[in-house]
C-alpha cells in the first residue's frame, strides 16, 4: 500500500481537493485498496474548518464529494508515515523546509511549477485543472 499526504497552507482548499481527486481516480482504476491518501496544513490557520465551500462545489461539479474533511497539521509523524508527501507550491515548500529542516527533503511538489491557488485567484477551475493533473501523473507513475 502506498501512502500518500497532500499539503497546502490551510488544508481547506488545494489539498482536500488532491486527497479526493486521488481517491477518486484510485477507485476509478480499481485501485483504492493499494492508497492510503490524506491530506494536511503547513499553518494552524484553518484547523477543524471543513473544505471551504467553492472548492467543495468544485469537486461536486465533478461528482466528488468531500464530506467529513477537516483541516489539520502536517505532523512530524506524518512525515515518518507516509511514502509520498506532496505540496501545492513553493511557500509550502519552504515552512515545510522550516519546520522539519532536512527531512523535508521527502517533500515534492505536485507539479514542476505552483498548484493555482483559489484563495487568491478565486479559479477554483483552474486548480481543479492543476490537482488532476497532478494526480492522474501519481497514479499513472504508481500503476
Amino acid at each position: 500500500m502506498v501512502k500518500i499526504l497532500f499539503v497546502c497552507h490551510g488544508n481547506i482548499c488545494r489539498s482536500p481537493m488532491a486527497e479526493y481527486v486521488m481517491k477518486d481516480l484510485a477507485a476509478k482504476a480499481g485501485k483504492s485498496a493499494e492508497f492510503q491518501i490524506d491530506s494536511a496544513a503547513v499553518s494552524r490557520e484553518e484547523l477543524g474548518n471543513g473544505v471551504y465551500p467553492p472548492a467543495r462545489r468544485e469537486l461536486m461539479r465533478h461528482g466528488i464529494p468531500c464530506d467529513g474533511h477537516t483541516a489539520r497539521q502536517i505532523t512530524k509523524a506524518d512525515l515518518a508515515y507516509y511514502d509520498r508527501i506532496y505540496y501545492m507550491d513553493s511557500s509550502n515548500a519552504f515552512y515545510l523546509r522550516q519546520m522539519f529542516g532536512d527531512a523535508a527533503q521527502k517533500c515534492r511538489s505536485l507539479l514542476c511549477r505552483d498548484v493555482a491557488d483559489p484563495w487568491y485567484t478565486g479559479d477554483f477551475n483552474k486548480t481543479w485543472d492543476d490537482v488532476l493533473e497532478g494526480c492522474t501523473k501519481i497514479l499513472e507513475e504508481l500503476a
